[in-house]
């Protein structure tokens, strides 16, 4: 197993007070990263001269020829650092992937100029300040180097330039920098990307700003001059007017307004129709579709959409928020129609995403009475399996398809959320020591299903066809099967409704309790 590396600043210098020379320069460390803010000169390098102006980052290792000249117009830092590793020192991995030809975000050279401070002036309260300044900006040199090198193999230049601008829009970008990091002209820059999103990159910003503004204000916005330091303008009356200029409204009366929703995922559509809302369109599963008449021109059928047909059908409500699972495709084109408040999948528990989704509609009294009335629900249900079962023991779950087994964890719900979050079962040491609360599923063969045992076993979905409702006899006739103390104690429960149990949702998962606890105790 290879040690971790570590690099350490032995000497940080500003440029314009700074003569090196190759003669009289002790190397007593392995790299060296310059960085200019400001002015402009020429550093020779292994007998290469390089032109040196405001953003430019160089990067090379200890060992090269050096002559920098007395340059008082030349303003940055000059930083010596080495490799912390038992033998032979160990060169940084910047140093063959940064040019003076990358322009350095605003976000580097704060962190550069921040960088010296520390370094120039400890302070006694924050002894590890130089330590984290300097890992945090190799840190994100690296990640920017990548972005760079990603860009030249893969030719897809525009994405890494949207993916760039997606992390930084809160910065000073310019057309310039956008142009320089794809490596194409100015002019060439604004065209392809005029043609690829609809806007001059000028009003893309401001447009991303906007909308990264709503967001905030749907989801617990803090004070307007705050909000606009935030995303990158100076003051609460400028990101006001800019505001109104995208949206039509002031942040104020946006926020008062009853919100035209769209939700994209049938679990946050699930969510709305707890809180009694009927979005302006939703995606409907197949269960919640039997159990919550909706009429057609309110239902959205993703899953056979094209993203171009999927704009057109949000754009036609007109909507004020769009709600959805984030790293979606889709996300990205609506950008100009509303907001989207993405919530991350397999990372919030449903009542995570009940409870921020019923932020965005102004709806939190209603979010909390409902969970309040299900949790009463989850103590009787309770109390049933007390007089029923007594100690809960291990649980799993299994939908069966064709060919193939899934069992679940709570992130994934299958009503392991329910029995798992709610109910006090635990999951069997077998799925644990997998890694399933990571992965969120475990795939088996359905002749594997046998061989991870359970105190109780559910299964929630069986096989349609012929050929896998056979494999699926075999299993129930093997003597591994017939061995399992689940099976010999009775306590497996075909309950066969995968439309239902695939939701993971408020609405959703009070019919699984309902199911779950009607199987369990009977």
């Amino acid at each position: 197993m290879n040690n971790p590396i570590f690099y350490i600043p032995k000497r940080i210098e500003r440029l314009n007070q700074l003569v090196i020379n190759e003669n009289q320069h002790e190397r007593c460390f392995s790299s060296i990263l310059l960085i200019v803010w400001g002015g402009s000169g020429f550093i020779d390098v292994n007998k290469v001269s390089y032109s040196l102006e405001c953003g430019s980052i160089l990067a090379f290792p200890g060992t090269s020829a050096l002559e920098l000249r007395p340059q008082l117009g030349l303003h940055g830092i000059w930083i010596e650092y080495s490799a912390l590793k038992q033998g032979q020192p160990e060169f940084s991995p910047l140093n063959s992937k940064l040019s003076p030809q990358l322009q350095a975000s605003k976000q580097i050279l704060s962190l550069a100029e921040d960088l010296y401070e520390a370094w120039s002036k400890p302070d006694q309260s924050q002894p590890f300040a130089v330590q984290q300044l300097f890992s945090g900006m190799l840190s994100e040199l690296y990640n920017e180097s990548y972005n760079r090198s990603l860009l030249q193999s893969s030719g897809t230049w525009l994405d890494v330039v949207l993916q760039y601008i997606d992390t930084h829009y809160n910065e000073d970008l310019t057309r310039s920098q956008m142009a320089a990091l794809a490596n194409v002209t100015p002019e060439h820059f604004s065209r392809t990307f005029r043609k690829a999103t609809g806007q001059t990159f000028n009003a893309y910003i401001l447009l991303l700003r906007i909308r990264k503004a709503q967001q905030r204000i749907l989801t617990g916005v803090p004070n307007l001059t705050e909000l606009a330091l935030e995303i990158g303008y100076n003051e609460g009356t400028y990101l006001s007017r800019k505001f109104k200029q995208v949206v039509g409204l002031s942040p104020t009366a946006y926020l008062s307004k009853p919100k035209r929703i769209v939700a994209l995922n049938y679990n946050h559509t699930a969510s709305l129709r707890a809180l009694e809302i009927t979005p302006q369109l939703g995606a409907y599963s197949a269960w919640l579709e039997s159990v919550d008449y909706v009429p057609a021109n309110r239902r959205l059928f993703v899953e056979n959409m094209s993203s171009s047909d999927i704009y057109a059908s949000v754009a036609s409500v007109q909507p004020d928020v769009i709600i959805n699972y984030s790293q979606v495709t889709e996300n990205k084109i609506l950008l100009p129609l509303a907001p989207v408040i993405e919530l991350p999948f397999k990372q919030m528990s449903w009542r995570e995403q009940f409870s921020r989704i019923a932020t965005i509609a102004d709806r939190q009294p209603q979010a909390e009475a409902w969970l309040e009335h299900y949790d009463e629900l989850c103590s009787k249900a309770g109390q049933r399996l007390d007089q029923a079962i007594g100690l809960r023991g291990t649980a799993i779950v299994w939908e069966i398809d064709e060919r193939t087994a899934y069992c679940f964890s709570s992130s994934f719900g299958r009503g392991c959320q329910v029995l798992y979050g709610d109910l006090g079962f635990s999951p069997p040491a077998k799925i644990v020591d997998r890694g399933i609360a990571d992965t969120g599923y475990i795939e088996a063969s359905i002749e594997a299903v046998a061989e991870y045992p359970a105190d109780h076993i559910l299964i929630t979905g069986i096989p349609s066809s012929p050929e896998g409702r056979l494999r699926l006899s075999r299993l129930f006739q093997s003597e591994r099967w017939l061995s399992l103390e689940a099976v010999r104690r009775n306590r497996v429960y075909l309950l066969n409704q995968s439309n239902l149990f695939y939701g993971f949702d408020p609405l959703s998962t009070m019919a699984q309790l309902q199911v779950l606890i009607r199987a369990l105790t009977s």
